[in-house]
């Protein structure tokens, strides 16, 4: 079983493609530096100010200790919050859990 969070970003009008490149750049290496497998971002195909993206655990108290460690570190405060905090109109996230015969991802760039 996998712990999933799945993140829907509303960004501010005309942010999309800047925010897919720092997260690509900057954000991405960061959280699985961190620990965190990380799936995305993936542009909304009927709302072009949001993404989606999305990170696994395997646990939640594994998701509580790498969450607590790399928002409290200085990637996130000094390099990652105050540039894509400012891009971003509204967030939410999903927190669930997966079954007995989910396909796990393998990293790979295609199916």
């Amino acid at each position: 079983m996998m712990i999933l969070e799945i993140r829907h970003y509303t960004l501010k009008p005309g942010r999309r493609e800047a925010f897919v490149e720092f997260f690509e750049k900057h954000n991405r290496a960061a959280l699985r530096d961190a620990g965190m497998l990380v799936f995305g971002p993936l542009r909304d195909l009927e709302n072009p100010d949001k993404v989606h993206w999305m990170r696994a655990f395997s646990s939640l108290e594994e998701r509580d200790r790498i969450k607590d460690s790399f928002y409290g570190e200085a990637v996130w405060n000094d390099q990652i919050e105050p540039i894509a905090m400012p891009m971003i109109a509204h967030y939410e996230a999903e927190l669930v859990e997966t079954t007995s015969g989910f396909e796990s991802f393998d990293c790979s760039k295609s199916l």
